[in-house]
């Protein structure tokens, strides 16, 4: 925060009163010309080595000219010479602030003011001070009294205008908004429409997702050219904010045709960068690279340049180039923001979880406090936080049969590396004709390691116990998997899974057993394309056998609410047709569309539904329509408890028969057991052993 220690205007003319031959000295320090004012006092001292006044301007002038330690020295020796001198005192207070030795200054400017509680200079002095050293309450409360000396004094409201703004940053850093709206405010009673304060609000609400203030500010901003361009860079990141990228990108656009008829380099390079990120935000990856090419070509390896290559690999999957970028940044500049906690995103996203948790830490360290440093890393804690998950849910279908099911779970990450699980589920089941009832009992333990950064291995082992009338049985069950990205945009399945059919008391009463042997792929693509498929072939203990194929092609038609529209196909064959026991045709095909839709109704409030269509085929009987539909909605109540109310209806045939109908409703409540995960306390020591 740049601070107006002390102005020139006020200094001179206490110092150079009756020195009419020091005047072109004078002159060149009212101007700011500090060498050739060094030089100037320099010579003159030579002919007056013993002139108080020329002494101090010299000092002065050696101290402006970034020379603040020899000032200091000169200013030090003269305080001994002249020890109850104020010009003398104030300047030697002064050099320490032009050597950013806030820490010595303090005492000193406290004696000083002590001594001289009205002499303006001073209590300025102590004021901009404590400024300095983020003591703004103080700091306040002195420039009121400098103020009270001099009512218009200008320096003054400058000081007063600078030490608002760096306590408004400090409750905005706090997340204290509302106080930082007022401080910011306040300036505009010294300084109409004042350009520092405009742009520190519009970032606040910028922060706060305020977007409609934010471009309202931007726009109170925009009184000349140069900050029109300003302004609409602004507007464009609240655009994208707002979730609104379409219009973000018709701005950047006007902003980038404009700046073109500006001689300013440094503007120009901030209007790119807001029109690439805008490309980007609009998934044009094509253009935005070129873009970034041509930017590279003409300028070379700069940071914003890398920091663009960076995000443009963050949204195409590759984030391996973007660990590149930002650590090529980071090279140059190991404080950058964009650089550390891009970093730290990258690695997340890349499935490194403990250097992830290490670069928003270093980020922490540089940004004390920074928000989005802050919510980065409880998304982590909070994806690793000991959770218990409870799920109800009531099924009925046109067979006559009703079904309810409780799960209770416990989710315990032990590290990043290593989760466990533990589960247990009661589900009854009735006919409501025939008066058959079963239940059964499913008794699980879990574990999910991460052998490599995408790699993991999913294991579940358990118990069914299965009771129908008088008869009971209880069978092992084993749900195996190995998770793996083989590639950007790639995920790949291999799975093994021993299950009891469960579906009704008629089949729970069969004690048929299922062994799955399957696959699923699905493959993303960079141009909102997408493709999923399994495979999977099931042995029974009854003998008989099914192959299943699904395959769906979908397309990203909107990002924010998400929209997917696509299409479906099935294929399942039985190897052997016992049509009395459950549904096993010789050949089952089906085909739909569909349609999925994502959202958020408010911060804390979701909400998913889809719907899929289409025709299904069972042997050589004529196609009959199905229908199915899935809607859900999700609150989150606190940082710590959620709930999820759903429901689902589908007519697609299943492993009873076809021409039958399915509805369940259901109700999930997540609650998380402690802020911290488990191995929360050793986290630094994690961290630092790993780096």
């Amino acid at each position: 925060m740049r601070l107006y220690f002390f102005v020139l205007s006020f200094i001179l003319p206490l110092i150079c009163m009756g020195q009419g031959d020091m005047d072109p000295g004078f002159k060149m320090l009212e101007k700011g010309s500090f060498e050739d004012a060094t030089t100037f006092f320099d010579a003159y001292l030579e002919e007056h080595p013993e002139n108080k006044t020329a002494q101090i301007c010299y000092g002065r002038a050696v101290g402006l000219s970034g020379a603040p330690e020899k000032a200091n020295s000169l200013f030090g020796s003269l305080a001994q010479k002249y020890p109850n001198d104020f010009e003398v005192a104030i300047n030697y207070c002064e050099s320490f602030l032009w050597a950013k030795d806030y820490k010595t200054a303090k005492p000193l400017y406290e004696n000083l003011v002590a001594e001289y509680p009205t002499k303006f200079g001073a209590v300025l002095g102590y004021a901009n001070t404590l400024s300095n050293l983020k003591e703004y309450e103080a700091a306040l409360q002195w420039i009121s009294k400098a103020l009270k000396l001099q009512p218009q004094n200008k320096s003054a409201k400058v000081s007063r205008k600078y030490i608002k703004l760096g306590y408004a940053n400090t409750f905005v850093n706090n997340q204290d908004y509302e106080r930082g709206k007022t401080y910011l405010n306040e300036i505009f009673a010294d300084f109409p429409e004042d350009k520092d304060a405009l742009l520190n609000l519009a970032n606040l609400y910028l922060i706060t997702k305020e977007t409609d203030s934010a471009k309202a500010t931007y726009w109170r901003y925009a009184t000349s050219t140069k900050d029109s361009i300003s302004a609409l860079n602004g507007i464009v990141l609240a655009e994208h904010i707002a979730e609104n990228d379409k219009r973000a990108l018709e701005w950047a656009l006007s902003a980038k045709k404009k700046v073109l008829n500006l001689d300013d380099t440094e503007l120009e390079e901030r209007t790119y960068d807001r029109y690439v990120q805008a490309l980007i935000w609009n998934r044009k990856f094509k253009t935005a690279r070129k873009q970034i090419d041509s930017l590279q070509k003409s300028q070379g390896d700069r940071n914003y340049i890398f920091a663009l290559r960076a995000t443009l690999g963050m949204y195409t999957g590759d984030f391996k180039a973007s660990l590149q970028s930002y650590d090529a940044i980071l090279e140059s500049d190991s404080t950058s923001f964009d650089g550390n906690l891009g970093k730290a995103n990258a690695l997340f996203a890349s499935d490194r979880i403990i250097p992830a948790y290490g670069a928003a830490y270093q980020t922490l360290n540089v940004f004390e406090n920074q928000k989005d440093a802050l919510q980065f890393v409880e998304k982590l804690n909070i994806m690793h936080l000991p959770t218990v998950e409870e799920q109800a849910a009531y099924t009925f279908d046109n067979g006559n049969n009703v079904a309810f099911a409780n799960t209770l779970t416990a989710f315990i990450p032990l590290s990043t590396k290593f989760k466990t699980s533990i589960s247990y589920q009661f589900r009854t089941t009735e006919n409501t004709v025939t008066l058959n009832q079963a239940e059964s009992h499913v008794a699980l333990v879990g574990m999910d390691y991460t052998l490599y950064p995408n790699v993991h291995v999913k294991t579940v082992v358990g118990l069914n116990n299965s009771r129908f009338l008088q008869t009971a049985y209880t069978q092992p069950v084993l749900d195996t998997k190995l998770a793996l990205k083989p590639y950007a945009l790639q995920n790949l399945e291999l799975g093994y899974q021993r299950e009891v059919q469960n579906f009704n008391a008629e089949l729970i009463e069969r004690e048929i057993v299922m062994n799955h042997y399957g696959l699923t792929y699905n493959l993303g693509t960079n141009v909102n394309l997408g493709w999923y498929t399994q495979l999977m072939h099931t042995e029974q203990t009854d003998e008989n056998t099914r192959d299943l194929l699904f395959t769906s092609l979908y397309y990203t038609v909107m990002q924010k609410p998400a929209l997917k529209l696509g299409l479906n196909y099935q294929y399942i064959s039985f190897g052997e047709q016992v049509p009395t026991i459950y549904f096993s045709p010789e050949q089952y095909q089906a085909g739909e569309v569909f349609a999925d839709f994502r959202g958020n109704i408010s911060e804390k409030t979701s909400y998913m539904a889809s719907a899929a269509t289409g025709l299904q085929k069972v042997e050589d009987d004529a196609q009959t329509t199905i229908f199915r539909a899935e809607a859900a909605l999700l609150h989150q109540f606190g940082k710590r408890l959620s709930a999820n109310i759903y429901g689902k209806y589908s007519n697609i045939a299943s492993a009873t028969a076809a021409g039958f109908e399915f509805t369940e409703m259901g109700l999930k409540i997540k609650w998380a057991l402690t802020d911290k995960p488990l191995f929360f306390e050793k986290l630094d020591e994690i961290v630092l052993n790993t780096q």
